[in-house]
């Protein structure tokens, strides 16, 4: 269980896409544990209404409703759901998702259409939703959750591109909303494990060996991460006293990823 930090938030409202499970479910769990009143949204009803009364025992107030974000028409009464606990101060962007062909020669223009809507598309439109009430109140947190392999080279081509064009928006929108004191930031995950995620399902659908080789080639720290960091590390970016860090894409991954920048 992550600790309470004491990072200032308390009170302010704060939306997580896909909240209902995995690491959506932790970050909203972390800002819980702050203070923060939460919206959480994902597009299956089936773990949403567990994870809000989780988050309400946690004694903040939550709206949790099955959404798209990669439908217009969802992102805007994700906005008013969330609107209806006070100003949206907080935004955390963690739906993504691969789709379709894995590379050239298998993905098709509706593979890399939907793979863009569900990793880039709809963090830009909540972002848009959210972005005047932030400026009119000067103070804002967005935190879009990418991946190691929005930085390096890794997994099918649609998530690698998506997940890179997510890391671009973050710098633009950093650069420019500075000014309003809203600051902007990437995570990118590496390989971390919770219950049904994928790499849940790698660990009990493969042998051994395959297991382990894996370890042994990518996982530095000789073990896949785990949610609590991620979601605490939500909470720090959410936060007021991350003070003049903005723009930055940080890597979760145990040492995983390659890149040097």
């Amino acid at each position: 269980m992550g600790c309470i930090m004491d990072l200032g938030i308390q009170g302010k409202v704060a939306i997580v896409t896909g909240g209902s499970r995995g690491l959506g479910r932790e970050a909203a769990l972390s800002l819980a544990r702050e203070g923060c009143n939460l919206c959480i949204c994902a597009r299956g009803e089936d773990r949403l209404k567990e994870t809000q009364v989780e988050l309400e025992l946690m004694g903040i107030k939550t709206v949790a409703l099955s959404a798209d974000v990669t439908l217009s028409g969802d992102a805007k009464r994700i906005y008013e759901a969330a609107s209806s606990l006070g100003p949206v101060e907080i935004l955390i962007n963690n739906v993504g998702g691969s789709y379709g062909g894995r590379d050239i020669d298998s993905v098709t223009d509706e593979d890399m259409h939907q793979v863009l809507e569900l990793n880039l598309h709809g963090a830009m439109r909540l972002a848009k939703l959210v972005i005047p009430k932030m400026k009119e109140v000067g103070w804002g947190r967005i935190i879009n959750i990418s991946s190691i392999y929005g930085r390096e080279h890794g997994g099918g081509i649609g998530y690698m591109v998506g997940k890179a064009a997510l890391i671009a928006l973050t710098k633009h929108m950093a650069l420019s909303l500075a000014k309003d004191r809203i600051l902007v930031n990437t995570i990118a995950p590496g390989s971390i494990q919770f219950p049904g995620g994928g790499w849940d399902k790698f660990l009990k659908n493969q042998d051994e060996e395959v297991v382990q080789k894996f370890i042994g080639s990518n996982l530095p720290m000789g073990r896949f991460g785990w949610p609590e960091p991620f979601g605490d590390l939500v909470a720090y970016l959410s936060s007021d006293r991350v003070g003049f860090l903005t723009g930055a894409c940080i890597n979760i991954d145990g040492g995983q990823g390659k890149s040097l920048i």
